[in-house]
């Protein structure tokens, strides 16, 4: 069963509300509806449509076993996006994205390697009982420092089956090395973005936290239901 997508709870969310004339992408034309004073009025309707491509691409992603990579770098939406991906046990990139994250496989895996190396030293008692207190809180800044990278990307196996983002803009190196590795981009656009960009188009606001709220609801109940259907499947087969 599909995802069913509220036009309503959109508008109330505020998703329509586009940035100023002055900063429109013009490949958003498509997009936007109309003006109000000098900003830009999202199409709703397109929003829809957006989303009703979108939210069945993501479910067949789950479904087929597919990790969904949550990317979200801006400081007002990385906590939730985080808790978002979290809940989902989906991996996710909530501080700086990190050049070749997706496409410098080996050093990435070797930093990860590291991290759970020095987890591993530390939760079994190892550093204690070869330290001293000032070596074992140095290892300990040493992890926190790395699960600040590479916490979200800890166990990510291969590439993802699709990457979501929240900014266009902010994180468009993440698009680029989704786009290397012929890895689907589905996104919030808003009217100052290269639409272009993105495989799965979602135009909306990206600023306001109640509208991203309610589109990562609706992706998660995406995820949810293709991971119901991988389970199903499994226990099937079982």
């Amino acid at each position: 069963m599909a995802v069913a997508v509220d036009i309503k709870q959109l508008l109330e969310a505020g998703v329509h509300f586009g940035h100023k004339t002055s900063r429109w992408h013009p490949k958003m034309a498509p997009y936007i509806h109309s003006k109000r004073q000098d900003s830009h009025i999202i199409d709703l309707t397109k929003t829809v449509e957006g989303l009703e491509k979108a939210l069945p691409f993501i479910t067949a992603t789950a479904a087929a076993g597919k990790s969904i990579l949550f990317v979200a770098t801006k400081k007002q939406t990385k906590d939730l996006v985080q808790k978002t991906a979290e809940s989902l046990n989906q991996p996710y990139v909530t501080e700086r994205w990190l050049g070749g994250m997706l496409t410098n496989v080996n050093t990435i895996t070797a930093q990860i390697k590291k991290l759970k190396d020095l987890e591993r030293n530390m939760a079994s008692g190892a550093f204690e009982k070869k330290y001293n207190k000032l070596e074992v809180q140095r290892f300990q800044e040493e992890i926190d420092e790395l699960n600040k990278k590479y916490a979200g990307v800890k166990d990510l196996s291969g590439k993802p089956g699709a990457v979501f983002l929240i900014d266009v803009i902010g994180d468009v190196n993440a698009i680029k090395e989704a786009k290397t590795l012929g890895v689907p981009v589905v996104a919030l656009v808003d009217t100052n973005a290269d639409p272009t960009l993105v495989d799965y188009v979602i135009p909306a606001n990206d600023d306001a936290i109640k509208g991203i709220a309610l589109i990562l609801d609706y992706v998660a109940k995406a995820v949810e239901e293709g991971k119901g259907v991988t389970k199903k499947e499994k226990g099937e087969e079982a």
